[in-house]
């Protein structure tokens, strides 16, 4: 009988060492899995203690960031000294230094080219049929070299949906289709019984009107060899009132700038 009483109490010590081990198992591959899956969350941005931290961290390096912009007056337009760029590009042919010297050239040409686009958007009306001009979107751009890409333009408009832009041009693919088709007798294009564009003239000078339901009236006069002048009228209830617009410009005088026949 003790045999057997010994015999169990032993196999219950076992047992009891046995669950014990178990639950001591169970308890250190939870608490590995546990440490894996925060590993993991926070590898993937998930751990909500992570996030926490994460979002104090943030909120403390923005208010330490460097401040941002709101305003200022920006660049003061200056277009290069022509005068003392010949003087630099004549210095510099002298001792033998081309490139400089090329490049003070085309600083010079640009200076000229700057100062006449200048001269011409200021010869441009103020007002055109009741629109007023846009400053802020006042435009004198160009490449610097004989012209090409010369580019002066102004804006009008009521404030609303009527809008008239006048730009003076250097383009020579454009200029080219539209001389070739003045000099071809200047054919009309119509569409579904409508003309979409035709010869016409603008103080003494051919031009080609367009019209396109999106866009409105397009107006194209060749000032010259080089370059020509576009009038884009927005929501103009017809073509006189845009003809009527185009002669408050003055032609003559721009071409006269330009140094155009």
């Amino acid at each position: 009988m003790k045999i057997i009483y010994a015999s169990v109490l032993l196999t219950g010590m076992c047992l009891f060492q046995h669950q014990a081990s178990g639950q001591l198992l169970n308890k250190m591959r939870q608490k590995l899995e546990n440490a894996a899956e925060q590993s993991v969350n926070r590898a993937l941005g998930t751990d909500k203690n992570a996030n926490n931290t994460s979002t104090s961290t943030s909120t403390g390096s923005s208010s330490g960031s460097r401040a941002r912009n709101k305003g200022g007056a920006g660049l003061v337009t200056t277009p290069p000294d022509v005068k003392e760029n010949l003087t630099d590009a004549e210095s510099k042919y002298k001792a033998g230094q081309y490139a400089q010297s090329r490049s003070a050239l085309q600083q010079a040409m640009l200076g000229v080219e700057m100062e006449i686009g200048q001269k011409i958007l200021k010869s441009l009306p103020e007002s055109i049929s009741g629109l007023k001009k846009n400053a802020e979107a006042d435009q004198v751009t160009s490449t610097g070299w004989g012209w090409v890409g010369l580019t002066i333009q102004r804006q009008y408009t009521d404030g609303n949906e009527k809008e008239l832009t006048t730009t003076i041009a250097n383009n020579a693919a454009m200029l080219s289709a539209v001389n070739l088709y003045l000099a071809n007798g200047g054919y009309s294009q119509t569409t579904g019984g409508k003309q979409d564009w035709k010869q016409t003239k603008v103080k003494g000078n051919k031009a080609v009107i367009e019209y396109d339901e999106s866009t409105g009236y397009k107006l194209t006069v060749p000032l010259g060899q080089s370059s020509m002048l576009v009038y884009e009228g927005v929501n103009f209830k017809d073509e006189a009132e845009l003809m009527a617009a185009a002669n408050a410009v003055d032609i003559a005088g721009i071409k006269k700038m330009l140094g155009e026949k």
